[in-house]
């Protein structure tokens, strides 16, 4: 039997990057799949087409995680289309690369609507709708929430407070046997990594001598320890951050 055989798995941010790689990783190990998209209906469409191809079931649906109403309609379609979620997978992320001094007060409420409010409702209508025999929700931290580099000062801060969300659920939910965890990673070759960084050979020398194992990582990179973590595999952890960096 496949890893996830039988499973319903909701993944935010799914249309592309990391939460495309874990929306597809399940629907590998058998999990049927709610790709949630906020405004890319086509990346998403091709999720759900890859996923189909596979020969399992996805349905690619759009919400805004900053917004309840969005949130809670994302869980109501969720279980009108497969049932209630088993795994729920908070990847969606919004990253703005530069001196903190410069920030507007929108671009700031951006990444904290997104990073740290969002991630708060999903949490809190993915309690609502784990089955009775329990669930496994799995949020998306990164290696500078514990370790904050120039450039990216509030996005580490909203990632810190996605590690104190995830040790303190894991606490409080564990006796209804939801299992809360953290993916933490470093370099991972994204769209958003590539933009936000605009990469140069220079500083991708920099990143590449920083990084033990010599390559920038992979969306399926995360995606397959995302898969461990929603596994029974890993039926005993629980409150962790586990880092995806290479050894950086």
């Amino acid at each position: 039997m496949k890893a996830l055989q039988n499973k319903i798995a909701l993944v935010t941010g799914a249309s592309k990057g990391i939460g495309a790689a874990i929306a597809i990783a399940f629907a590998t190990a058998g999990a049927r799949v709610i790709v949630n998209y906020q405004q890319d209906e086509v990346g998403a469409a091709d999720v759900v087409s890859d996923i189909l191809a596979l020969g399992s079931d996805a349905v690619a649906v759009q919400a805004d995680i900053s917004v309840q109403q969005d949130v809670e309609r994302l869980f109501a379609t969720t279980v009108a289309c497969f049932g209630a979620p088993d795994i729920v997978v908070n990847n969606a992320g919004r990253f703005h690369h530069g001196a903190f001094e410069a920030l507007t007060q929108e671009e700031m409420q951006q990444q904290i609507n997104v990073n740290l409010l969002g991630t708060l409702l999903v949490c809190q209508q993915a309690i609502h709708h784990f089955p009775a025999h329990g669930g496994t929700l799995i949020n998306l931290s990164a290696l500078s929430s514990q370790n904050s580099t120039p450039g990216s000062v509030l996005w580490a801060a909203t990632k810190g407070a996605v590690d104190t969300l995830t040790q303190g659920l894991a606490r409080e939910l564990g006796a209804r046997n939801i299992r809360v965890n953290a993916l933490a990673p470093g370099m991972i070759l994204t769209e958003g990594l590539l933009a936000a960084k605009r990469m140069s050979p220079q500083l991708k020398a920099q990143l590449l001598a920083a990084t033990p194992l010599g390559r920038f990582g992979l969306p399926e990179d995360v995606a397959q320890v995302a898969l461990f973590l929603a596994s029974e595999e890993s039926a005993w952890v629980s409150g962790e951050r586990v880092i995806i960096s290479g050894g950086a």
